[in-house]
């Protein structure tokens, strides 16, 4: 038998019955991801297996790093082919990372290759992945049409012009692909360069002059309402944890003339300004019934010389251990107070909040949505088959799992797919483990559309986005 198999990590008769006839072929709603606009909008073909599988993949880099491997086959100039040939390498001593399970059912669902990877194995899987990357199923669109991709948002910024999810939409292109209003950039009044030079893109962006804090506000808004008018619906943010020393305009007008001066925030004035514009970017989601993304509890860049070198974004970032639930409950307490809380999905980085987030998005809920404060998918560091049971325990112990809008890839890859069908199994072990356990009804009428809602219909019902009505297969 082969490794990944019809029945793989599914431990019971009921949860294969389960996985096999409920959530198996529900289609795909990916409602947040890093996918380049640029590269649905082109059609990006893919020229080897090491351009479309390593190419940004800061979790395989970490691997390799422990590995001993060197930065040059990760982030650096070497062949693709001996990038590739490290990873074969690397793979061997990935058993019971979660790499060794998303390696093998990538090579099975993409290519069809269910040969185990390693140094002895990697010239026939090169050259058979890459004779199967010609066709056109492997091309960007071909992998979202495969893997029945309804509807993608992707990351963006706001100085972004959109002009490749304008195409896309004009395209016919069966996936929906939607931008989201990523806004870090203005947030970074402790960095003025970096700063400053963001401003002025959003000026250009939004075609407007600004000199102070209302001029800024004015263009994130008026950026805000194209990302409306080309279907965006959601906002998110990457932050270690909520800020909740709200200032008056006066002191978040002085914070942002300082910077545009070229004087850099400290940690006191920066979380001031962070502050005043979370709320301000929590009243705008509101105001045109947006979903806002919390990502909190990340570390990052914690290398000082490889960021240096290489920049974010290159696999030197770990969980973070701040104190999250009073600011968390500030923040969305004032916003609720003006009744301007949006939709919230919540996601965190570290497995210690799990239970914190979940029990203070309960004192959120309440219509016209069912569901409205989200628990968000184990997300990052706890994107394993363990981390998903946690986030998966959590929110049935604490809120409604019935609710939960389920997977999403995260992912700079064209290759990430598969991480929807390893949820799924993960999903259905634990409902199947539950019923034979005797924990749950044996009753298909209840455990069959709890699974098909967090597949597929709860995300589509949540969010407001249109998605394709594409064929299932």
């Amino acid at each position: 038998m082969p490794f990944i198999h019809e029945d793989f990590l599914l431990q019971t008769k009921t949860a294969r019955r389960l996985y096999h006839e409920y959530a198996r072929d529900q289609p795909i709603l990916d409602y947040h991801t890093h996918l380049p606009a640029r590269d649905i909008c082109e059609n990006r073909r893919f020229r080897d297996l090491a351009e479309i599988w390593l190419e940004g993949d800061h979790y395989k880099w970490r691997a390799m790093r422990a590995n001993g491997v060197e930065e040059r086959y990760c982030t650096g100039d070497a062949a693709p082919y001996e990038k590739f040939l490290a990873w074969a390498r690397t793979v061997p001593h990935t058993l019971r990372n979660p790499l060794y399970h998303w390696t093998h059912l990538e090579l099975k669902r993409y290519f069809g290759i269910e040969e185990l990877l390693d140094e002895a194995t990697a010239p026939s899987v090169w050259a058979r992945a890459n004779e199967r990357l010609q066709d056109p199923d492997l091309t960007a669109q071909g992998i979202l049409t495969r893997f029945h991709v309804r509807a993608l948002c992707t990351t963006d910024d706001p100085t972004d012009d959109l002009g490749f999810h304008h195409r896309i939409a004009q395209s016919g292109l069966a996936t929906r692909v939607y931008p989201t209003f990523r806004p870090d950039g203005a947030l970074a009044v402790d960095r003025p360069e970096a700063f400053n030079a963001w401003v002025d893109r959003l000026a250009q962006a939004s075609d407007t002059s600004i000199r102070r804090l209302s001029d800024f506000e004015g263009a994130l808004e008026k950026r805000h309402g194209a990302f409306h008018e080309a279907g965006c619906r959601l906002s998110d943010h990457g932050l270690p944890h909520c800020y909740a020393d709200f200032p008056s305009e006066a002191t978040a007008a002085a914070i942002f003339d300082r910077a545009r001066a070229g004087q850099a925030a400290g940690p006191e004035d920066y979380g001031k300004f962070t502050s005043y514009l979370m709320l301000f970017f929590g009243r705008l989601d509101a105001r045109r019934g947006w979903t806002k993304q919390l990502h909190l509890g990340a570390l990052r860049n914690n290398n000082t010389r490889a960021f240096r070198r290489l920049g974010p974004d290159t696999g030197f970032d770990s969980l973070g251990d701040w104190p999250q639930a009073v600011a968390l409950s500030a923040y969305l307490d004032q916003l609720d107070q003006e009744d301007a809380l949006p939709q919230i999905i919540l996601y965190n980085n570290n497995p210690v909040d799990s239970y914190v987030f979940v029990s203070m998005l309960g004192n959120f809920q309440g219509g016209p949505r069912p569901g409205r404060m989200q628990f968000g998918s184990a997300w990052w560091f706890l994107d394993t088959k363990e981390g998903i049971e946690w986030q998966l325990n959590a929110l049935s112990n604490l809120g409604l799992l019935s609710r939960f809008i389920g997977m999403l890839t995260d992912s700079r890859s064209f290759m990430s797919y598969p991480r929807h069908e390893y949820f799924r199994r993960v999903l259905c072990s634990l409902i199947g483990r539950d019923i034979e356990n005797g924990e749950m009804p044996d009753d298909d009428h209840l455990a069959g559309p709890l699974i098909e809602n967090i597949c597929y219909r709860n995300a589509k019902n949540y969010l407001g986005l249109e998605a394709s009505e594409g064929s299932q297969s």
